[in-house]
């Protein structure tokens, strides 16, 4: 189950890079409109809460401990936290819909936040891969000697 949850965790990782990349498609669209950045939302909103979440049981499953466990939901907590800056940024325009310089400053800790669900998604892996196939532990000298400890 071990190996499992590390498989989950790398596709989660996997979907918060593709995230920045689809960000960057849905910021290069020409002519820029609302569908520009469909598959960046739909990523955001969709795959990774849903495989934070899979990722979640699956680390439970594998007795994982709790700190891990709660880091890998911690990234569904980052992406509800990245629709509140959004809404809140927009709450922020003026009144024809365009963007103040207080609601940039708002949404650009989208980016920022972004950022953030990638190194979460990073360290959850990373610790996952640890938990699955873990590193034997170095032996002693003496005990690679069978415990002979020299007379003086």
């Amino acid at each position: 189950m071990r190996k499992v949850y590390a498989a989950l965790a790398g596709l989660l990782l996997a979907a918060a890079v593709v995230q920045m990349y689809l960000a960057a498609v849905g910021a290069f669209d020409k002519p820029q409109d609302d569908s520009s950045f469909a598959l960046h939302t739909m990523n955001g909103m969709m795959v990774i809460p849903v495989l934070s979440l899979v990722a979640t049981a699956a680390a439970a499953a594998a007795r994982a401990p709790g700190r891990q466990i709660g880091l890998t939901v911690l990234p569904l907590g980052l992406v509800i936290v990245q629709s509140l800056i959004v809404a809140i940024g927009g709450l922020f325009d003026d009144s024809t819909g365009n963007t103040t310089p207080l609601s940039l400053a708002i949404l650009g800790l989208h980016a920022v936040n972004g950022m953030a669900v990638i190194g979460a998604c990073e360290l959850v892996f990373r610790r996952a891969r640890r938990l699955a196939w873990p590193k034997p532990e170095p032996r002693s000298q003496d005990a690679a000697e069978g415990s002979a400890v020299p007379a003086s």
